[in-house]
């Protein structure tokens, strides 16, 4: 056999054997990439139908409900999945830097990220200076990202909510 045919089927299968151990590794990388894009997607998504609607994502919250710290420094509340949406007079946030660490590939997930801007919420005074840190916990549920928990903390000389309860 030709020693040149031998060496070249020799560096074809190494190139093969190569990209399949690339494909193998690089999937799950790739994979996750795309829960961290879905959900950045969801929050721009959200934040612009917001804007738009004055009216928050009445189907974003998970069937369990979400176990919530607000802004506003009060006590840990219970968001059940059937709370009526929040409805504001204005609605000018904007969130900023976000990351998100996957958990679960395709089943859990945590954005952080900052929220700024002002807003008035209806029966509450307006917040002309919100500033606030998020932090939000993502579960997967029939195919879709749903909101599980949230936390979110006022930056030094920003403000938060007003609201301390659903009640």
């Amino acid at each position: 056999m030709n020693k040149a045919l031998v060496n070249h089927s020799i560096f074809n299968v190494f190139n093969l054997l190569l990209f399949f151990l690339l494909c193998a590794f690089l999937a799950p990388t790739l994979a996750l990439a795309d829960a961290a894009e879905e959900i950045k997607a969801l929050i721009m998504e959200d934040n612009a139908e917001s804007r738009a609607t004055l009216t928050a994502d009445s189907e974003g919250i998970s069937k369990h409900g979400s176990l919530e710290f607000w802004s506003s420094g009060g006590l840990m509340q219970y968001v059940p999945a059937d709370a009526p949406p929040a409805s504001w007079e204005s609605f000018a946030l904007t969130p900023k830097h976000i990351k998100v660490v996957t958990l679960v590939e395709d089943q859990a997930a945590v954005a952080m990220f900052y929220s700024e801007g002002s807003f008035h919420e209806s029966g509450q005074k307006p917040v002309s200076h919100y500033m606030t840190r998020a932090t939000l916990v993502f579960v997967k549920e029939d195919g879709e990202w749903k909101q599980r928990a949230a936390h979110y903390s006022p930056i030094a000389a920003g403000q938060g909510t007003q609201q301390t309860s659903l009640d």
